[in-house]
Formats: structure tokens, C-alpha cells, sequence
């Protein structure tokens, strides 16, 4: 089992800048990779940005060059740094890690970008 605990979110303007953190507990050996989805009001949960144990980073097209995933390997946090926000960024985000092909989720945490 896996534990995630997000922080970090809120509501922001258009150009802007937040960042969000998730601390796993339990399993987090196993953890590979881990990292941030984002789900919008009427459209499918997305990969945000995601880290693995070696500390290679994968983006989405939409947040590359303006968010920056990184992690702590001792405490296993992962943040992310999200900057020149967007209101296409509004969204709930979820805290994800993978163990061995199965993911664990956070509880999701709201970004909102006002024009």
C-alpha cells in the first residue's frame, strides 16, 4: 500500500504561479514512477508530468517549458512547479505513483486560473 498526500493549489491569476507537493508513504520502494494528473470539469483525467526513480522527467505538451516536475528521493515528495498558468489549467490535480504496474492516487487537490 501507498499513501499520498497532496498540498499546494488554489486560485491564481492568468500568469501566475503555484506549486503543488505529494509525500508518499508506505511502499514507496516500489514506487516507479511518480507524478501529477489533472482532470478539468467534463474531460478525461491527463498526465500532467511525471519523474522516475532516476529522475527523468516526462511532460505534456501543454505544460512544457511553463511546469517543472522534480522530487526529493529521501522524503519522496514530488513537487511540481507550475508557472505562466493558463485558465486551460484549471483543473482538479491528482498525486499519482505507480508500484509494479498498479497506481495509487491522491485525493486531488483544485487549481484555478482566473483571466
Amino acid at each position: 500500500q501507498v499513501q499520498l498526500v497532496e498540498s499546494g493549489g488554489g486560485l491564481v491569476q492568468a500568469g501566475g504561479s503555484l506549486r503543488l507537493s505529494c509525500a508518499a508513504s508506505g511502499r514507496i520502494f516500489r514506487i516507479n514512477p511518480m507524478g501529477w494528473y489533472r482532470q478539468a470539469p467534463g474531460k478525461q483525467r491527463e498526465l500532467v508530468a511525471d519523474i522516475t526513480r532516476s529522475d527523468s522527467p516526462n511532460y505534456a505538451d501543454s505544460v512544457r517549458g511553463r511546469f517543472t516536475i522534480s522530487r526529493d528521493g529521501a522524503k519522496l515528495t514530488v513537487y511540481l512547479q507550475m508557472n505562466s498558468l493558463k485558465p486551460e489549467d484549471t483543473a482538479v490535480y491528482y498525486c499519482n505513483a505507480n508500484v509494479l504496474g498498479e497506481d495509487y492516487w491522491g485525493q486531488g487537490t483544485q487549481v484555478t486560473v482566473s483571466s
